[in-house]
């Protein structure tokens, strides 16, 4: 059974865990071509293992390969001004916003291990929230059509975003991950088009909001362990992950 470390990095700044997942892909990358031509049972073989890391960030917003840079409404100016980083990346998507409240998960995962599928591997992203957020009785749902997580809309609400996805692979090993809007700070979205859908039925919200109430993040992030480890069929390894350093 494949063997995953988790670790939680509290908050953290972005380019830091950025620059973090990257050493961990390389390492991932690393050992697979150091096992190129090589069995299980082999002596040689190094045994293959993957990282979850759940983090939230100080405000920022970042703009996937594919996005418009139009899509962030705040000059350089107005970014100082509302204390927010913006960051062009890597992964697939366009604008999102991370912040406080939020819980953010990169798995740095050898697909090899699973399945060499990416639309799959977005698909149980946004089921292991859908389960999650099943736990809280919010029944969220998939658009076609538009990657993440939804609630659905009704003769007085649209359907509202909960959580954003964006991944990025490199021979197989993933990066990125998802942004689940917990206790954030919706205003910040009003600053940019989230994830470029400018469409009138369609917003964004949080389980804050959604549920009336704040909401335990440390219970969320036990929950989410729970359907990551259930949907993938892994068990959660003793080893430590390697120390977040500036």
């Amino acid at each position: 059974m494949e063997q995953v470390i988790f670790k939680d990095l509290g908050v953290a700044d972005y380019q830091l865990v950025w620059d973090y997942q990257q050493g961990l892909l390389d390492e991932l990358v690393q050992r697979k071509r150091g096992n190129r031509g090589l069995t299980e049972n082999d002596p040689n073989w190094v045994n293959r293992h993957h990282y979850l890391l759940f983090c939230a960030h100080s405000p920022v917003y970042t703009l996937g390969k594919s996005g418009k840079e139009s899509h962030l409404l705040l000059n350089e100016s107005g970014l100082e001004t509302e204390g927010v980083q913006f960051y062009k990346i890597n992964r697939g998507g366009d604008i999102t916003f991370h912040g406080p409240g939020q819980v953010v998960g990169y798995p740095i995962f050898d697909l090899d291990g699973f399945f060499t599928d990416v639309h799959k591997y977005v698909r149980f992203l946004e089921e292991v929230i859908i389960r999650t957020l099943a736990d809280y009785g919010l029944a969220a749902t998939r658009i076609e059509g538009y990657t993440g997580v939804w609630l659905p809309g009704n003769e007085v609400l649209p359907k509202r975003k909960i959580c954003a996805i964006g991944v990025h692979l490199s021979r197989w090993v993933t990066m990125h991950g998802f942004a689940l809007n917990v206790n954030t700070d919706l205003a910040y979205f009003r600053h940019i088009v989230p994830c470029g859908i400018q469409e009138a039925d369609k917003d964004v919200t949080s389980m804050q909001v959604e549920l009336r109430k704040p909401i335990d993040e440390l219970e969320v992030k036990a929950r989410l362990k729970y359907h990551f480890k259930d949907l993938f069929g892994f068990e959660f390894s003793p080893q430590e992950a390697p120390v977040l350093s500036n």
